[in-house]
């Protein structure tokens, strides 16, 4: 079914059928046709496997087969492929360095996913999106622990504005379809996700996936230390990829609202210290050493999962067995012999 009109209009009986009817009712993903778009990274991975295990009809497309920055081509694909439901975890994501040096990349190449697979689910009916966003959309200095009701409150982390300005926008985008047309589109906003599937680049990582490469080749080399950018003093929120996933399953069965949900612990650790427990889980015996020259990033970032808490799901990992599992992974993958 395709929305009828220009590439705006749409059938009001079918945004009947397709938004209403379904308030307040579990949205069961179970034989549904669902498009994972990021199938590939870490958390799109994660939510692969986590459909397949409740009997969903996954469907993928690789970078190569489907450019989600060209537009035409993905409503052509969705137009073709017909999925039910969606949820879109494809996104440019990397560290500090990464999004403070690639700033014009970050925002173009994240606007211009969700633009055209937001509009795309639109123009052809699909019956519920997830759009998966970052907790950077938060003021940098927003009130601890971050609730929902923070967002668009104070200015941004510098470092990270592009990437953040680009995830506000699709949030707003699937409030807009929603008042306007009734689309079924929810956002979510994860706290600092790792786990299997992580980026290990030298540059381009995320911390923990930084701080796991550094200190196993540290360990390799016999480095007497590992110099952690940054004062050490920040503290972050981490969230087990694989718990994500059950909390984007469960939300998306479960919620229907124009309200973004956090998704997290609803716990944080000192940068520090969570070096330490890495190089721990690693079995690094050297000196932990920060340079405090080094960006520190947003001073906090703990958010409120009172939220999701309600819903009914909470996360199940502990800090220590994501780890665990996060450096099996990586000692299992290509990463570790580059």
């Amino acid at each position: 079914m395709t929305r009828t009109g220009n590439n705006f209009s749409s059938n009001p009986l079918q945004n009947w059928i397709l938004g209403t009817f379904l308030k307040g009712k579990i949205y069961n993903l179970a034989n549904r046709r669902i498009w994972v778009a990021g199938h590939r990274g870490m958390i799109g991975s994660a939510i692969v496997r986590r459909l397949k295990a409740v009997g969903c009809e996954v469907l993928t497309a690789t970078r190569a087969e489907l450019d989600l920055t060209n537009q035409a081509t993905v409503f052509e694909w969705v137009r073709e492929n017909k999925p039910q439901a969606v949820f879109l975890a494809a996104a440019k994501v990397g560290g500090i360095s990464a999004n403070d040096t690639l700033r014009g990349e970050f925002i173009y190449e994240n606007l211009a996913i969700a633009l055209n697979v937001i509009h795309a689910a639109h123009l052809h009916c699909v019956e519920k999106l997830m759009f998966l966003g970052s907790t950077c959309i938060y003021p940098r200095l927003a009130p601890q622990p971050m609730n929902e009701e923070a967002l668009l409150t104070g200015p941004l982390e510098k470092t990270n504005e592009p990437y953040a300005i680009a995830k506000i926008s699709g949030i707003k985008l699937c409030e807009a379809y929603r008042d306007q047309y009734n689309d079924d589109f929810i956002s979510i906003m994860p706290t600092n996700i790792f786990g299997p599937g992580d980026n290990y680049h030298a540059e381009h990582s995320h911390v923990v996936a930084a701080l796991i490469r550094r200190f196993h080749e540290a360990k390799a080399n016999g480095d007497a230390e590992v110099v952690v950018w940054g004062s050490g003093t920040p503290r972050r929120e981490f969230l087990y990829v694989d718990d994500l996933a059950d909390a984007c399953v469960f939300a998306m069965e479960r919620y229907s609202d124009a309200g973004v949900l956090n998704v997290g612990t609803g716990k944080d650790i000192e940068i520090g210290s969570f070096a330490k427990v890495v190089a721990d889980v690693i079995g690094f015996k050297g000196n932990v050493v920060f340079d405090p020259s080094r960006p520190d990033g947003t001073p906090r970032k703990l958010v409120d999962v009172s939220r999701m808490t309600d819903l009914g799901w909470t996360a199940s990992t502990t800090l220590r067995a994501g780890l665990e599992a996060a450096y099996a992974d990586y000692r299992n993958s290509k990463a570790a012999d580059r």
